[in-house]
């Protein structure tokens, strides 16, 4: 029953099909460079008591290639790739180049840490981010006193 379609399965008309290609061609890594000069990266937050746990994709990028920086309440995580002026010969022509090149950024709104015990590590593409909370004070209980005794009323 769900099976059957109106107008024909299969069927696109002219106009259907021209909107896909455009759409397939602007959609394109191709034109990665002229819609955006920063590209995000994907990241895992996790949270614990202590502190927040932040795991970035950085594949290709050598750790003097990543700033991080942490500013008015903002964690910034940003790793820079420039692109290698190579000349290449007439056989070696570069029809496409996928490789990205450019500024990748991450901003984090984050309060109450501790900025001197962040500490970050990179492995196989992957930055660690470990940020600690600040310590919480512990709330002390004031009990409230009497107003004065009963002997100082009397007369």
């Amino acid at each position: 029953m769900f099976n059957l379609v109106p107008f024909g399965k299969g069927r696109e008309d002219a106009f259907g099909v021209l909107t896909k290609s455009l759409n397939e061609v602007f959609n394109d890594d191709f034109f990665a460079p002229i819609k955006s000069s920063t590209v995000v990266f994907r990241t895992d937050i996790r949270e614990s008591e202590q502190a927040y746990l932040i795991e970035a994709e950085l594949p290709g990028f050598k750790k003097e290639e990543i700033d991080i920086d942490y500013a008015n309440s903002y964690l910034t995580i940003k790793a820079v790739r420039k692109e290698e002026d190579t000349e290449e010969n007439q056989e070696h022509q570069i029809v496409r180049r996928e490789r990205r090149y450019g500024e990748y950024v991450r901003r984090f709104y984050v309060q109450d840490i501790s900025e001197e015990g962040i500490r970050a590590s990179l492995k196989d593409g992957l930055l660690t981010l470990e940020v600690p909370k600040r310590q919480k004070l512990q709330s002390k209980r004031i009990e409230i006193q009497d107003g004065g005794s009963s002997e100082s009323q009397q007369e």
